[in-house]
């Protein structure tokens, strides 16, 4: 049995124990960064070196950077680990990965289609082009035999 005398005894983390910064900081944790900004804003108004020094410890505390940004990139990845990981139900798991197969045959089909329908927007835009130009040539032709005269020189 080894002697606890040296190791320091858990700290106790309620409400009562902590100290007013403790509390406030807790309080507005619960109620979300809205708090926070709130806070700051409020701060800057009643008296602007607490609104400086609340945002300079939301950034220096990551409180102003976290929350749903960085969340929304980490459940991308945690969401793909869920999808690949196995349930341990195995009729489960044939039917997850015969949905996931098929999901990504309709993906690449839907991909083909695009690329398709670019192609024959890009054909159509080039055959509208060489119309024009075409018709512009004509009209660039019509209109310098018109200026000849008699004897098919042009006007000096």
């Amino acid at each position: 049995m080894t002697d606890t005398s040296t190791y320091p005894a858990p700290r106790r983390l309620d409400r009562e124990a902590m100290g007013w910064f403790a509390r406030a900081e807790a309080w507005l944790d619960d109620r979300g960064k809205g708090a926070w900004i709130a806070a700051m804003v409020l701060g800057f108004i009643l008296f602007w070196p607490v609104g400086l020094a609340l945002l300079a410890y939301m950034i220096w505390s990551k409180r102003m950077f976290s929350g749903n940004c960085g969340s929304s990139r980490q459940n991308g990845k945690s969401s793909f680990r869920a999808a690949t990981r196995s349930s341990g139900n195995m009729a489960f798991d044939a039917y997850k990965t015969e949905t996931l197969r098929r999901l990504e045959e309709e993906q690449a089909s839907f991909e083909a289609f695009l690329e398709r329908l670019r192609g024959a927007k890009d054909k159509a835009e080039f055959d509208q082009f060489m119309d024009d130009r075409a018709r512009d040539a004509r009209s660039d032709t019509e209109g310098s035999a018109s200026r000849m005269d008699d004897r098919g020189q042009a006007p000096a």
